[in-house]
């Protein structure tokens, strides 16, 4: 009787080679974070979005996504949101005051720093200072990617500024006059005057060492 061949072993196909997952970049978290804070304190004020809306002059849908973490403001609408919150920026971090939910902070670790991250715009912000929802005086540390601007639109806000280029170069403009700020420069405003700045170089970052100081939130 004869015995039935031997099976031949299935040949081996190749191992197919994974698809490698794009990472999801960090961004969009920083933006769901962000749009949480900004609803929560909508919610805490009372305030609708039609409210909002009304009186910032932005669609109720583009808060919408902002709240949802659907779109990556620039740092021109967060100031205007804030303003109408009746808040600071530095309330839009998000970071709690304490583990003990005390407000009396005075240190803040380098390591424990909140940071504000504008991926789509190229400016990103620590915060600095203890982080409190009521604090008058704030303390940044703003990084300006190469080419970052906070846009075209000059934008208002309430308070006053003042900062120190720590690194690099910036391109500040106030009202209509423009000035480009060396490491060493500072400058002071009130915010109330239209403004905004930018990094003019394309291969250099630049770090500005940034104080806002609200007068009219709280």
């Amino acid at each position: 009787m004869r015995k039935p061949a031997a099976a031949k072993p299935a040949k081996k196909r190749p191992a197919k080679v994974k698809a490698k997952a794009a990472a999801k970049p960090a961004e969009p978290a920083m933006d769901v974070a962000v749009g949480r804070r900004i609803r929560d304190l909508r919610r805490t004020r009372q305030f609708s979005l039609e409210t909002v809306a009304a009186r910032t002059e932005l669609s109720i849908g583009f808060l919408s996504q902002i709240e949802r973490g659907l779109s990556s403001p620039s740092l021109r609408v967060l100031a205007t949101l804030a303003d109408v919150l009746g808040v600071g920026i530095a309330a839009l971090f998000g970071a709690s005051p304490s583990a003990d939910g005390a407000s009396d902070q005075v240190v803040t670790r380098g390591a424990q720093r909140p940071e504000l991250k504008l991926w789509r715009t190229g400016v990103s912000k620590q915060l600095l200072s203890p982080a409190s929802s009521d604090n008058k005086l704030n303390l940044f540390l703003v990084h300006l990617e190469a080419g970052g601007s906070t846009g075209d639109e000059l934008y208002t806000h309430d308070g006053e500024e003042a900062g120190l280029v720590l690194e690099g170069e910036m391109m500040l403009t106030v009202d209509s006059k423009t000035w480009s700020l060396k490491t060493g420069d500072s400058f002071r405003f009130a915010s109330r005057r239209p403004h905004r700045f930018s990094n003019p170089a394309q291969d250099a970052k630049a770090v500005v060492l940034w104080v806002n100081c609200v007068t009219g939130a709280g």
